[in-house]
C-alpha cells in the first residue's frame, strides 16, 4: 500500500482525550474504522476529515506516500 499513516492514530487520539470507548459512544468513528487504524489499513476521506478535526491537523500530518 503506497499510502500509510505517519503516526499511531489511536495513540494520537488518546492524547487528545478520545479513547476508543468515547469514540464509539459519541459515534465519531465506527468500530470497523478503529480496527483499520489498528491494522494500518486505508480509510475513507470522510474518516480522514474526522481525524483532522479531532486532532486539529492537516491530512499531510497523518499520511505519507511511499514507493512500493
Amino acid at each position: 500500500m503506497p499510502m500509510k499513516f505517519k503516526i499511531d492514530v489511536l495513540a494520537a487520539l488518546k492524547e487528545k482525550g478520545y479513547n476508543t470507548n468515547r469514540i464509539r459512544t459519541e459515534k465519531l468513528l465506527s468500530q470497523s474504522t478503529l480496527q483499520k487504524f489498528r491494522n494500518q489499513e486505508g480509510v475513507s476521506w470522510e474518516n480522514i476529515e474526522t481525524l483532522c478535526r479531532l486532532l486539529e491537523c492537516q491530512p499531510g500530518d497523518l499520511l505519507e506516500y511511499t514507493e512500493t
